[in-house]
């Protein structure tokens, strides 16, 4: 059984509040975009992993595709499986490329093995893995609030828009990311902007944290936003944790980032 992992976009991403657990709660609006892995699952004899694409830095028994399979074994009684992974969505971009792999594996197995497991015990099975992969159940616009896990459905369609994916080429850990961060409880509801506001208005409200801290350090990706603005763009911004940065037009426009190697068109 073949399926097609897709990547999300954070619109916007308020960081709330360091919690007593060391995690931290926030709130942002997830919405899922056509940047996607490859991922195969079939039973077999005996239990193998293979990636192709880009690199997965860790061993196959640290992969999310991995554990959300021992996981899945420890409940049910299933066959051994071949799992492989192409991967064409960046790793430390903040498209949570990983989270979709994991999530997808549920659904594939839960599918193969007809286990008839609902999306509440999928999402709660992938929670345990990250607390990007509930979301990739069901796949659809959220706001997320917690620890990304609290999943409220939004009403949300970006279809008249063209979605354009920058990544340039560098990896920041989300350790890294959350390093640099000042938490702030008292910010506007993210909800109320993204429900509200006109998309034409949104680069007034809506904010990514992340920004504050990384921008400094990582002055490409400030630039490719000016760039994306200066280009026509309506709304850009950094997604998650970065480092991909995305930008929103009305019309379909020239690349404006013929230089960049990588690089995913309109989406």
């Amino acid at each position: 059984m073949i399926e097609f992992p897709n990547a999300k976009i954070n619109l916007g991403l308020n960081i709330l509040r360091k919690r007593t657990d060391g995690y931290h709660d926030i709130e942002s609006c997830f919405y899922p975009v056509g940047w996607k892995d490859a991922l195969e699952i079939i039973p077999s004899a005996n239990f193998t992993f293979a990636s192709s694409g880009i690199e997965i830095p860790e061993s196959s028994s640290g992969n999310l595709c991995t554990q959300a399979f021992d996981l899945i074994k420890q409940d049910h009684q299933i066959d051994e499986v071949s799992i492989h992974l192409h991967k064409n969505i960046p790793i430390g971009a903040g498209l949570g490329g990983g989270s979709a792999d994991c999530a997808f594996t549920f659904q594939i197995l839960n599918k193969l093995f007809q286990l008839q497991l609902t999306d509440q015990q999928l999402e709660e099975y992938a929670s345990s893995l990250g607390s990007d992969c509930p979301f990739f159940i069901k796949n659809t616009p959220v706001i997320a609030s917690g620890t990304g896990t609290t999943l409220t459905p939004i009403s949300l369609d970006l279809l008249l828009y063209y979605i354009v994916l920058v990544f340039p080429g560098i990896h920041i850990s989300t350790a890294e990311a959350y390093s640099g961060i000042k938490p702030d409880s008292n910010q506007t509801s993210l909800k109320q902007i993204v429900s509200e506001k006109p998309v034409e208005q949104w680069k007034n409200y809506l904010k990514n944290d992340f920004e504050a801290s990384l921008f400094p350090k990582y002055p490409i990706l400030k630039n490719i936003k000016e760039r994306f603005y200066e280009s026509g763009a309506v709304y850009a911004s950094m997604t998650g944790s970065g480092s991909a940065v995305y930008g929103l037009y009305r019309e379909a426009t020239e690349n404006p980032f013929k230089d960049y190697k990588s690089f995913c068109g309109f989406l």
